[in-house]
């Protein structure tokens, strides 16, 4: 057995007032995981470090450009049986501004701004809604001792 990180998992919030919402997009018919509700996901690439996967996926499946963007201290993991490995998915969440306009890929047939409640909701693995607890206590909780790296503008 191998393991592997190939993976990114990315959220993207905007505030509108003291209102935190999530976007969540559905999986079109046709991809692996059809009508699933999720965050933007994406594959590295070969010689990318996985926070910039994470912002180009951002922006292949969105057409968004975060303003500020950070790591989670969370890794998600699974196994997958095809090739008996254990991958491991690095977690990041980017803000974006409340007026923003979102463009989806052909990969996504839908999406919604929601709370943190209906996004875990909606989402259907267990490892997707525990980094979005971990993202909510951060930006809700002002006296949360969780602090998250935030990536340079720089690199954004």
């Amino acid at each position: 057995m191998k393991i592997k990180s190939t993976l990114i998992e990315a959220h993207i919030f905007r505030r509108i007032h003291d209102d935190i919402e999530y976007l969540i997009m559905k999986r079109g018919p046709n991809e692996i995981y059809p009508n699933v509700w999720q965050m933007v996901t994406g594959s590295i690439e070969q010689d990318e470090k996985a926070f910039e996967t994470a912002i180009r996926e951002i922006k292949e499946e969105t057409s968004l450009v975060p303003k500020s963007f950070w790591n989670v201290p969370n890794v998600n993991s699974f196994y997958s049986a095809n090739d008996d490995s254990i991958n491991m998915v690095p977690v990041f969440v980017a803000e974006v501004g409340k007026d923003c306009e979102v463009i989806l890929s052909v990969e996504h047939s839908e999406y919604l701004w929601c709370s943190n409640e209906k996004a875990k909701e909606l989402f259907a693995w267990p490892g997707q809604r525990e980094s979005l607890e971990i993202i909510s206590e951060y930006f809700s909780n002002k006296k949360s001792l969780l602090k998250l790296i935030k990536i340079k503008e720089s690199e954004l």
